[in-house]
């Protein structure tokens, strides 16, 4: 298994208590989704190592977990700071216009109000405030911001997003 074929799911970010759990930090929308996982990978030096979870506590993003064969503090030192996977199909199916950022990169975009093509999606950058599509448009870098008053739909099948742009703002990264 490799981290291509997997999606991050999160961190092992403490141990909790004396006897071999930890509090795992997961970085994704429906942590209650995971509840029944019997395993995960960690990232050990940049190779997928399984871990198979004996218990597993859901406490919204922050959860508290037991791996087999961990029964001390000690024991759980080594995987703390890690980052979790599971594979790709493991990610639950989404609806309307809801999408996984990794699976829409090379995705068209078509401005709904100029019914034109803007450009192509190459990358997504995450962060603190908003979220944004980076749209290659003629060799120069646009960003859109990923908000429901943007996105108007996104068609997996033929590969594109329909967005609903704001007046001039194409034009800000064109001519600047």
């Amino acid at each position: 298994m490799t981290i291509e074929d997997c999606f991050f799911l999160g961190k092992v970010t403490k141990p909790h208590g004396v006897k071999g759990e930890v509090v795992l930090w997961l970085d994704v929308d429906f942590p209650e989704y995971y509840s029944e996982m019997d395993s995960v990978f960690l990232n050990i030096k940049d190779d997928l190592v399984p871990f198979f979870i004996d218990n597993i506590q859901i406490r919204g993003k922050k959860s508290i977990a037991k791996f087999e064969d961990m029964d001390s503090i000690e024991k759980t030192q080594p995987i703390i700071g890690l980052d979790m996977y599971l594979p790709l199909n493991l990610l639950p199916k989404l609806e309307g216009n809801k999408f996984y950022y990794h699976e829409v990169i090379g995705y068209t975009i078509f401005d709904k109000g100029t019914r034109q093509n803007v450009g192509t999606l190459k990358a997504i950058y995450e962060g603190s405030g908003q979220d944004l599509l980076a749209v290659d448009i003629e060799g120069k870098e646009a960003l859109i911001p990923i908000v429901d008053e943007i996105i108007s739909s996104v068609d997996h099948e033929n590969k594109n997003i329909t967005v609903d742009l704001p007046l001039g703002l194409i034009d800000l990264y064109l001519n600047p």
